[in-house]
């Protein structure tokens, strides 16, 4: 150890500090804050590290109730802006969380940043002007800080539109509002941070964020490096048996005749066990992940569709106006658009995360569609989604795509992993006749074969006859298994990605259930192969997550059967074992 280090009672009070700040929003009273204590809060905030030492913060105190009165009020119309943009569940989440204490604490601290200070030639802003806000960002959290070892409880407070609070608070032009702070004594401070015990959001783990040297190449000092793809099939375990256990001994119970709700019963039993606690709760919120990429294999016209198509839906969904959208919308499911592979590119919109791996893939009648090293960020880009969206709170999960010609890759996919002829698993995709068919099957027969495309290597098979999104939704569905949270599938795309999951890592199964039938004859063989039930059969052939959101109501109300059904004991009705008990009794007391 270094002997400039702190000793070890010194130390140990450094980490306490940073483990216990939270961002407080209730408890708080309003005894007075001692001047003493308050200013060394402030010495603390002021001994910040500043880019070319400019320290550009100040700090206003608030403590005037009227003037809180208003800028409370500014607060509470972002905050209901927010709130409408949320999706249903979200909604009911948020209304129950206690998001500031502007007017129920004794004082409000605000921080500004002042962009200009320490002049033209300021060390180390020259580059980056946001350097400056930067620096005050550490000013803000050695407040906390102090604040945390005074016992005092600070909420930070965001829900404002800047220039608003501005004018409020009567700053001048050049200043920035970095952070609006509400500081107080608490009752008591929480154990873990509120939105992660309401379940709003779960702490990403620190080796998610740790990468040594390149990217994705993620390690804790002093580990061995591990590729993002073996990380996380090595941390795909088999769903809970006890809880599988429980959950159809419960079904037995339940008053109803045996498989009375066909099978809604056993997926029931079967996400409770994904899920692995008991009891089960009906897995919500949820998300759809709609990946986008574009094909070199439709220069043999395998969709009737023109390819900029692609890029014309991936911007209507992420804008709100596609079908799935609207399914979305009627399950309270939020919608995320991720362009792993489209051949142009997209302005910046809420929906859209640009993950770009390749403006589309080869023409794989003539050689692989994407290279090792493509798939493989492709699959990290699914990986990344899936564990963003489980820490952002969400329990369930829906895969989905675009992409014209995309149904083309799936079914060279399925029919190297199921062993099916192609002819057997091509389908008519976005409307093609039937002798459109008879040539996308040629195509699909000519890449397998250019390729020699075997299961045995699921990664190089994917590569070779695989698009971009296909690889994305192979990494989501194994990163959601590896964090025991269940995913839908929808139609063939998200079908023939699951095949190469299943290849990779044969219990990420056990997480995956399955949205809809569809009209792709390549779905019901990729669910054979799978050992799954389609939930849902209604014709569809749109995909972008459609059929997989439709089928959210009935993989709640599998769950929801488990908890809320009484049992025959629970609600004194006679089961059929108690009547045949009963008659036996019978006969034997007239014997």
């Amino acid at each position: 150890m270094s002997t400039n280090a702190f000793d070890d009672a010194r130390r140990s009070a450094v980490y306490d500090v940073i483990r216990e700040r939270r961002d407080i929003r209730s408890t708080f009273t309003m005894d007075p804050i001692d001047d003493a204590a308050l200013t060394r809060v402030l010495a603390a905030a002021h001994m910040a590290p500043s880019v070319g030492f400019s320290q550009p913060w100040d700090f206003v105190l608030v403590r005037d109730e009227e003037r809180r009165r208003r800028i409370q009020r500014l607060a509470q119309r972002q905050r209901d802006r927010f709130a409408a943009s949320l999706p249903s569940e979200r909604q009911r989440m948020f209304d129950g969380l206690k998001i500031e204490a502007i007017c129920q604490t004794p004082l409000n601290v605000v921080i500004t940043c002042d962009p200009t200070r320490g002049g033209p030639h300021t060390i180390g802003r020259h580059a980056d002007p946001r350097m400056t806000s930067f620096s005050t960002a550490t000013a803000a959290q050695n407040f906390w800080l102090a604040a945390r070892a005074e016992g005092l409880g600070v909420g930070w407070v965001s829900f404002f539109d800047p220039h608003e609070l501005a004018r409020e608070l009567g700053l001048p032009e050049h200043l920035e509002v970095v952070a609006y702070l509400c500081v107080g004594h608490v009752s008591a401070f929480p154990p873990a941070p509120e939105l992660q015990t309401t379940g709003w959001a779960r702490r990403r783990p620190l080796a998610w964020a740790v990468h040594d040297e390149n990217w994705s190449t993620r390690t804790l000092p002093g580990g061995a490096p591990v590729s993002l793809l073996d990380e996380t099939i090595a941390a795909i375990t088999p769903a809970d048996a006890a809880v599988l256990a429980r959950a159809q001994e419960r079904q037995a119970q339940l008053t109803k005749p045996p498989g009375a709700m066909g099978l809604l019963e056993s997926t029931g039993e079967r996400v409770a066990a994904a899920c692995g606690t008991w009891p089960p709760a009906p897995p919500s919120p949820v998300a759809l992940a709609v990946f986008a990429g574009d094909h070199g294999v439709q220069a043999h016209s395998v969709s009737p569709w023109p390819q900029e198509v692609s890029v014309q839906m991936a911007a209507n969904i992420a804008t709100g106006g596609a079908v799935c959208n609207a399914a979305a919308r009627q399950v309270g499911a939020e919608v995320d658009v991720i362009d792993v592979g489209l051949a142009t590119d997209l302005p910046a919109m809420p929906g859209l995360l640009v993950r770009k791996v390749a403006r589309g893939t080869a023409d794989m009648t003539q050689g692989p569609a994407m290279t090792l090293e493509q798939v493989h960020e492709a699959i990290e880009v699914g990986i990344d989604v899936a564990r963003d969206l489980v820490a952002q709170g969400n329990r369930l999960l829906l895969a989905g795509e675009v992409g014209i010609g995309n149904t083309t890759p799936a079914a060279a996919l399925i029919s190297v992993f199921t062993g099916r002829a192609p002819e057997e698993v091509t389908g008519r995709g976005a409307g093609l006749d039937e002798a459109g068919r008879a040539a996308k099957v040629a195509v699909v027969e000519r890449a397998i074969r250019t390729n020699g495309a075997t299961s045995e290597d699921p990664v190089a098979a994917l590569a070779a006859v695989g698009g971009l999104e296909h690889a994305a939704i192979v990494g989501f569905l194994l990163a959601a298994a590896a964090q025991r949270t269940p995913v839908i599938l929808d139609g063939v795309i998200v079908c023939s990605a699951a095949l190469v999951a299943q290849a990779l890592a044969p219990d990420c199964v056990d997480y995956l259930v399955a949205g809809h039938a569809g009209v792709e004859p390549g779905i019901l063989a990729a669910l054979s192969t799978l050992g799954l039930e389609a939930l849902v059969d209604l014709d569809l052939r749109l995909g972008e997550g459609t059929g997989a959101a439709l089928a959210v109501p009935h993989v709640q109300l599998a769950v929801r059967m488990l908890s809320e059904v009484a049992t025959f004991e629970s609600a004194g009705v006679s089961g059929k074992d108690a009547e045949a008990g009963r008659d036996v009794a019978d006969v034997e007391a007239h014997a």
